[in-house]
């Protein structure tokens, strides 16, 4: 019996061996078709509907990676072009040619309409309406789109129901080409002539084209089995058939090499698309030498086995990343949904909760796609919550008009102020005043939406303006504070090489002199302030110790120096009364100790050496006592003498 008998009788075809693989392999194949395909006639079969968000980025994902999204890209046309290029399309392309980029223009088109209502939309909000309120034009481009689509849909139809008619007669064909070839052993011809019937049947058979899915397996099994009858009935030459055997063989042996290539191919769908390809053109090919038949058939079906495999571990890894993409996306969900149902009551937590979920949004952005039946529902469970989230927030903003326009009131106060300070050139006390203004103006709350820009730009403009100002002005004051510096110096200097003339009352004045001349010399640059009063207090000092006075006097000279210093910072005033009131309570703490060691001399009577010590020890204390509430008196004089020169 030949080769084609024993593939029938054996169950052994290259349909029947790679249907093994196969079964499993149809699902996935089946699976990756329906991850790809999407409907987008929708629009068109059902009044007003359109596309979701979601199917046009699924869409534009696929269109992205496909090998032709270089020559699909209509991003660039406006929503006009589109529908012209569209009909320049109908009129000059066939169905099967166009379907692709149909399917683009289309997609664009109602991105692009979205992207317009949504702009709209929000140029609506701002000039006082509610997103409840508002309602899209209808578009004429959007209808002339639609008649477009539908006589694109006619056509398509009409191509289907050709391409059906056509197949059934290309199956009537091939029927009439198994007929004729089981006559063939029924025929009184040469072996020539039956030869030549025979490579006729084959060639016609060849040329025919496709016929229905569900008739083909059994019709090529068919067809191969009567060959197989055939080669034994006519006993064909065996030149002939062996060169027929050698010419199939070389050719599968091409098809191995093909398939074995595949197996390294980075894209395995389209290497799996390939490899079907390659099993249609095995099934043409004739039979080979008996002794290479199973041997070919093993090689084709192990490259075929590995091509499956990584094609099944493709999905399966694809399933896996999209379950942990859909358990991700159920997180979100539940935080959406929890944050959406809190009491919020203020407008600080609206706006925390408010940045949570775009912080969600974003998140979710950033996940990939779930397992498809899930992937539409879990996103309209996310934008439900978001869309609950939103509604009440403007829902408490509805009725809060009230507050909101109070807030108003305040906010315009403060505008007002602040564009009186504008010209302000009390650059200390101006800029602590807008400081604590902006942080008034945060605390406030929110104005109504179409007051917002406007109020906003008055007190921004207003703080920048005096802030501005302030800027050039320190840059004029830089140059005075490093001249101050140099004039700080010198005076340093010369108070350093000061001798004193033994007149004590002149020497005093002096040194006084110059104190008042240091006081007198300005500011000096931020970052030498400390440095430089350092280095005076030093020579100041040292001076002071140079003189022929007591300690006690020493003492209250410095103070002195120490309170014209103090009186040129910053909330002098206060500091000059905390300084008194810390004296005042020290002086109070020495005359209490004062009275209790004088009270503790009282009972010291006995006559003894150790007696004598502690009389002496606690007269000293007292001693030492009343000269410190001296200086601090004369330090709490020169204070008030202060306050008074300041007044």
């Amino acid at each position: 019996m030949n080769e084609r008998v024993e593939s029938v009788t054996q169950n052994d075809t290259p349909q029947d061996q790679f249907g093994r693989d196969e079964e499993e392999a149809d699902q996935y194949n089946q699976e990756e078709e329906n991850y790809q395909e999407l409907n987008y006639d929708s629009p068109e079969e059902e009044e007003g509907e359109q596309e979701t968000e979601e199917e046009i980025q699924d869409f534009e994902e696929r269109r992205e990676t496909s090998p032709q999204s270089h020559s699909l890209n209509y991003t660039a046309y406006s929503r006009q072009q589109l529908v012209e290029k569209l009909n320049e399309l109908l009129q000059s392309n066939s169905v099967p040619e166009i379907r692709r980029q149909v399917e683009v223009i289309k997609a664009t088109f109602y991105k692009k309409l979205k992207a317009e209502n949504e702009e709209k939309k929000k140029k609506h909000i701002n000039e006082g309406g509610t997103p409840d309120t508002f309602t899209p034009e209808k578009d004429p481009l959007e209808d002339e789109l639609k008649d477009l689509l539908k006589k694109y849909r006619e056509k398509k139809a009409e191509v289907k129901k050709q391409t059906e008619e056509e197949k059934q007669k290309n199956l009537e064909k091939r029927y009439q080409l198994i007929e004729e070839l089981k006559n063939l052993i029924n025929k009184n011809e040469s072996m020539d002539e039956a030869y030549r019937e025979f490579h006729d049947i084959r060639r016609r058979w060849k040329e025919t084209g496709p016929v229905p899915q569900n008739k083909a397996k059994y019709l090529w099994s068919t067809y191969h089995h009567h060959i197989g009858k055939f080669y034994d009935y006519v006993q064909i030459n065996k030149e002939l058939r062996d060169l027929d055997f050698k010419k199939n063989l070389e050719a599968k042996l091409e098809l191995c090499e093909k398939a074995e290539k595949l197996q390294e191919a980075d894209n395995i769908v389209h290497a799996f698309n390939t490899l079907q390809s390659y099993h249609d053109q095995w099934r043409e090919i004739g039979p080979v030498p008996p002794e290479k038949r199973e041997e070919i058939w093993e090689r084709f079906k192990k490259a075929t086995h590995v091509i499956n495999k990584r094609h099944q571990e493709y999905f399966k890894e694809l399933r896996k990343h999209q379950n942990e993409n859909l358990e991700a996306k159920k997180r979100i969900c539940e935080q959406a949904e929890e944050i959406a149902e809190m009491e919020i009551e203020t407008h600080k937590d609206w706006n925390h909760y408010t940045r949570k979920i775009l912080d969600l949004q974003k998140e979710w952005r950033k996940i990939g796609y779930a397992p498809k039946k899930h992937n539409r529902k879990v996103f309209i469970r996310f934008r439900k919550a978001c869309d609950h989230f939103f509604g009440r927030k403007r829902m408490f903003y509805d009725l809060h008009k009230e507050w909101q326009e109070n807030n108003l009131k305040k906010k315009r106060e403060l505008v007002a102020r602040a564009e009186e300070l504008k010209d302000s050139t009390d650059w200390e006390n101006t800029t602590r005043e807008l400081i604590r203004m902006q942080k008034q103006w945060k605390e406030i709350g929110p104005v109504p939406k179409k007051d917002l820009d406007e109020i906003w730009n008055r007190f921004r403009s207003a703080c920048d303006q005096f802030f501005q100002r302030k800027k050039q002005h320190a840059k004029t004051m830089d140059k005075d504070y490093e001249k101050n510096l140099e004039h700080k110096k010198d005076l340093i200097e010369k108070i350093r090489n000061f001798k004193p003339s033994g007149d004590r009352d002149k020497d005093i004045r002096q040194l006084q002199n110059f104190e008042d001349e240091w006081t007198s010399i300005g500011f000096v640059p931020y970052k030498q302030k400390d440095k430089i009063q350092q280095e005076f207090r030093e020579v100041i000092y040292k001076q002071y110790d140079n003189l022929n006075i007591d300690d006690n006097q020493k003492e209250v000279l410095k103070y002195m120096s120490k309170l014209k210093n103090i009186k040129q910072k910053p909330k002098a005033e206060n500091r000059m009364y905390q300084e008194r009131d810390k004296f005042m309570k020290k002086i109070e703490k020495l005359e209490n100790n004062i009275i209790l060691w004088e009270n503790n001399l009282g009972f010291i009577s006995a006559e003894s050496n150790e007696a004598n010590s502690m009389i002496h020890d606690y007269q000293n204390k007292i001693e030492k006592a009343k000269n410190e509430i001296g200086v601090l008196e004369e330090k709490i004089k020169l204070i008030d003498k202060f306050d008074t020169d300041e007044e």
